[in-house]
């Protein structure tokens, strides 16, 4: 039987970098719609050149090309623009080539697991930890196929990784794999042609300090005017002066307003980015700026009023109170979503349910919250559960990566902390030691629940059994304290049961009226004699 891995152990969650807020762009004009697509399409063939030439210069790209591309773009737009499309062409090549990695080390880990299972005889079972042998020598010989196949495409994937060549697709992979399946996307060829279009306008500029209202690229005035600087060859379309163009409608950011009007007035970088939904056919305005590191508290502030333990599912958030020794407080509470449908009603599900959780947690007056540190990226290949297609759907359902980075973010708004911890063994363990203990006539403690709880006892830093083990000798002094459940500082939890004949003055036991006349010596205590008895009326018992 193997050991359990040793987990690691929890930590608060540094708080979110940046913000992003968004205003839709009401009341435009047709002239104002005219001008905004033709600056996008423009600015979008420049980006589009301008990652061509990146991808070309590979790893032998330095600050010199950088320079010589913003200078090739600067004659058919502006310095400002130039910059802001080199910047973005640049963290798009420096993001694809994360993807590279991260798809090199899913094969090797593929492969691995394909010549694991291979070298096992046919037919051996597996366990929970490791899978066994093929079923058959039809899919043993058809895996074997399957490897060939993987180890070709890791060779191909290494030699472009080692020459620098990178496969960057302008506005998006997914929505030009559609062009191929448009029955099953409910597109048509015209609306999606419109999508791709859009999706590869450019029409962001990054912020700038010191310069009026924090960007002289797309410019908002605290009172919500919206302006853009045109490109040399559309100065003609301006219609303010030094070739802008102001449009007709006005934004107000209602979610966080108030900060972002006090960096316009302080003149502090703003990031502007303008798109169109065209399913819904209307325009957008989004601004993003960065914050100064929140400074997280220590683990130990945290833990002072309890935690919350939250466990993730497919479909639900299941959250339990815990006091700062441990204890279950109340009862459980679920936080349902439904993470099927398009990404905007997957997104607003999961910040609807995490509003619910964050609100919750804030009225039971904790500090923190603690989160299973989730990351899939080795344990949802195909190789290890190829048969378990429920489960694989299951976990490659789970917005991990969204997930956490949201929770950071609102909960920072909050005044909570988040608490990460390792989820080894968590369902398990909470299963067999709080979900039957809890469970009554009048409760219901499912195994996710159980989880939660072995989630906060984990941030907390108690053990998740209930109680140690008992000490080998019959007094606790000799091993220390034996309750998991208190601090073995904490008064009185050690101290002896009361006697069942110590009664409060005036309260006999029933039917005799009794009067203590001595007390009894411990019989622990040698060379004694009991000279205690009781009185009944007027007889003396000994």
């Amino acid at each position: 039987m193997g050991r359990a891995r040793e987990g690691a152990g929890p930590f608060v969650v540094p708080g979110p970098a940046g913000v992003a807020v968004r205003d839709r762009l009401k009341h435009l004009t047709a002239e104002d719609e005219r001008v905004l697509r033709a600056v996008g399409e423009h600015l979008g063939r420049l980006a589009s050149l301008d990652l061509k030439a990146r991808c070309a210069d590979g790893l032998e790209h330095d600050s010199d090309r950088w320079s010589a591309r913003k200078r090739i773009l600067t004659a058919p737009s502006s310095s400002r623009w130039a910059g802001s499309i080199t910047r973005a062409t640049h963290d798009q090549w420096a993001l694809t080539r994360r993807c590279q990695l991260a798809h090199i080390q899913k094969l090797e880990a593929g492969i691995r697991e394909l010549r694991h299972r291979m070298s096992l005889p046919i037919g051996q079972p597996g366990s929970k930890r490791a899978p066994g042998g093929y079923r058959s020598r039809q899919e043993w010989h058809a895996k074997s196929r399957r490897l060939a196949c993987l180890e070709a495409r890791l060779e191909t994937a290494r030699a472009d990784w080692q020459a620098g060549r990178v496969r960057a697709v302008r506005g998006g992979k997914q929505l030009l794999t559609k062009r191929h399946h448009l029955a099953e996307s409910q597109l048509t060829e015209d609306q999606w042609r419109r999508r791709w279009e859009v999706a590869r306008w450019f029409l962001q500029a990054d912020g700038e300090s010191g310069k009026r209202y924090g960007n002289e690229t797309i410019r908002v005035t605290p009172g919500g005017e919206v302006s853009i600087k045109l490109p040399a060859p559309l100065a003609h379309l301006a219609n303010a002066p030094h070739g802008r163009y102001v449009l007709a409608s006005r934004v107000q950011f209602k979610h966080r307003g108030v900060e972002w009007a006090d960096r316009v007035t302080t003149n502090r970088a703003l990031a502007y980015r303008i798109h169109l939904d065209t399913a819904r056919g209307r325009w957008y305005l989004t601004a993003s700026w960065q914050r100064p590191a929140v400074r997280t508290i220590p683990l130990g502030a945290a833990r002072i009023r309890g935690m919350i333990g939250v466990d993730t599912n497919g479909d639900h958030f299941a959250a339990y109170r815990l006091d700062a020794h441990g204890n279950p407080v109340g009862d459980p509470h679920h936080f349902f979503f439904d993470l099927t449908g398009p990404t905007s009603h997957r997104d607003a599900q999961l910040r609807h349910a995490l509003t619910r959780l964050l609100h919750w947690a804030r009225r039971c007056g904790v500090a923190a919250i603690a989160i299973e540190d989730l990351d899939f990226t080795a344990e949802k290949t195909r190789e290890k559960h190829g048969r378990k297609k429920q489960f694989r759907k299951l976990i490659s359902g789970m917005p991990t990566a969204r997930l956490k980075a949201r929770l950071v973010s609102m909960a920072a708004e909050l005044g909570l902390s988040i608490v990460a911890v390792d989820p080894a063994y968590t369902s398990k363990w909470g299963a067999q030691h709080w979900q039957k203990p809890l469970t009554s006539t009048t409760r219901t403690v499912t195994r996710h629940d159980a989880a939660s709880i072995a989630i906060g006892r984990r941030a907390l830093g108690h053990p998740i059994r209930r109680r140690t083990a008992p000490p080998r000798i019959h007094q606790s002094d000799g091993c220390g304290h034996r309750t998991a459940q208190a601090d073995s500082a904490t008064q009185g939890c050690e101290e002896p049961r009361r006697h069942t004949t110590d009664r409060a003055p005036g309260r006999p036991l029933p039917g005799m009226e009794s009067t203590r006349v001595t007390r009894r010596a411990s019989n622990t205590v040698r060379d004694t004699r009991s000279d205690q008895g009781w009185v009944k009326g007027s007889s003396l018992l000994t």
